[in-house]
């Protein structure tokens, strides 16, 4: 007998318990954002400060108030990054 065993498409370990099937990285985010708001909304947030850092980018130069409104967006997406990574995570914790 195997360690892990199928009965009605649900892994079980040997002690007889089931075994949650592993989610994707990719299927986990399509799911917060339907049912999450919080990450729904900060996924928004960083997408929309990365099209705005990409139009500052794309300008040949970039006046002070720009070169500043630039580093703002950048420390603003990364921390709805990093705020992202946390709703993953703890969605990941209570999965385990």
């Amino acid at each position: 007998m195997h360690p892990i065993q199928k009965e009605n498409n649900e892994a079980r370990n040997p002690q007889g318990g089931i075994i949650m099937e592993k989610v994707s990285l990719e299927e986990l985010k399509s799911r917060l954002m339907e049912t999450d708001e919080e990450y729904r909304r900060l996924a928004l947030a960083h997408a929309e400060y990365a099209r705005k850092i990409e139009a500052l980018e794309a300008l040949p130069y970039l006046s002070e108030e720009q070169q500043l409104e630039e580093i703002k967006l950048k420390k603003l997406k990364l921390h709805a990054k990093d705020m992202m990574a946390q709703i993953l995570n703890r969605y990941r914790a209570q999965a385990v």
